[in-house]
């Protein structure tokens, strides 16, 4: 269960409003026997909370960067709805074909609507008002599910290492950090979901003194179902002057 509260905005303001709801779990995988599932949405809030949900295809483009095209391909219901204070309302999401090939990947955005008020009291109104967006991930794998992941390129330059992981398998994991390791040195960079057919560059900065005494530079992917290892030979040039 996770549980959203919008301390950081109601910092902003004396009046700043921010709804609390959980919703359980925080990921959905469908398919392989699992045609439907069941989200629940808990208003933990003094006052009720209107909702709405829709569904977006996730895929990454040649950055590794995240994209949302608006989708219908999974049943999802209902689509509006109030969730009561101290209660809990919930979701059905199913499948509406079976699976691909390469594993299929959405977010169902559950956004926090504004309330409906009176213009009397809207006028009366003091502070600002936060609404909450989020974006539960659904993943859809394959028939035949293969995992495989790859260190694709490293290269160290004005002393930042840049490293290329890539996922060649037809399922997604998920990267957690990225460590860099010299003598003495360890640095890290963190990571995020790594789908099916994606790249993404990771950089770890490594400061000139560091750099100059390096010889070496051995590097782990650290993720959910895998661990790669890759290692970079350091040359004067790589460093900064």
């Amino acid at each position: 269960m996770l549980r959203f509260l919008l301390l950081a905005a109601a910092a902003l303001s004396q009046g700043a409003l921010a709804a609390e709801f959980s919703v359980s779990p925080i990921r959905v995988d469908l398919g392989r026997g699992v045609r439907s599932a069941v989200v629940n949405i808990a208003n933990d809030d003094q006052r009720p909370l209107r909702m709405q949900l829709s569904l977006a295809e996730w895929t990454q483009d040649a950055e590794g960067k995240d994209v949302y095209v608006d989708s219908d391909a999974l049943v999802y219901y209902p689509r509006l709805m109030t969730v009561e204070p101290k209660d809990k309302r919930i979701v059905r999401v199913g499948l509406k074909a079976a699976a691909e090939p390469v594993e299929k990947t959405y977010r169902l955005f559950i956004d926090e609507l504004p309330e409906i008020a009176a213009p009397e009291a809207r006028a009366a109104a003091s502070g600002l008002t936060f609404t909450i967006r989020f974006a539960l991930p659904l993943f859809v794998p394959p028939a035949e599910p293969r995992l495989e992941g790859r260190i694709e390129s490293m290269r160290l330059r004005d002393g930042q290492l840049e490293i290329a992981v890539r996922n060649a398998g037809n399922v997604s994991f998920r990267i957690h950090a990225v460590a860099a390791s010299s003598g003495k040195f360890k640095g890290e960079a963190g990571g995020w979901y790594l789908l099916a057919g994606a790249t993404r560059v990771h950089r770890v900065d490594i400061p000139a003194a560091e750099c100059r005494r390096m010889r070496r530079l051995e590097v782990t992917v650290k993720a959910d179902k895998l661990s790669l290892q890759g290692g970079l030979d350091v040359e004067a040039g790589m460093c900064p002057r």
